[in-house]
């Protein structure tokens, strides 16, 4: 995979486009465990929500680059 998506003539690049769909990811995942409490359960909510969007993240980009061969 090259590391430039063209967008309708403007090249971005393709870790743009992966920290955005595990934006959408996240955004979905926080109103989840805002709704069952886990919250309540995590002593640093800023901290954790950093450390499981870097995972996420991770694992949006291990998906796109496996997928691709």
């Amino acid at each position: 995979m090259s590391g430039e998506v063209n967008l309708y003539g403007v090249y971005v690049p393709s870790l743009l486009v992966w920290m955005l769909l595990a934006f959408v990811i996240m955004a979905g995942l926080r109103a989840g465990l805002s709704r069952v409490g886990f919250y309540r359960l995590v002593w640093h909510r800023s901290l954790f929500n950093l450390s499981l969007y870097a995972l996420i993240l991770g694992g949006v980009v291990w998906l796109a680059t496996h997928l691709q061969s």
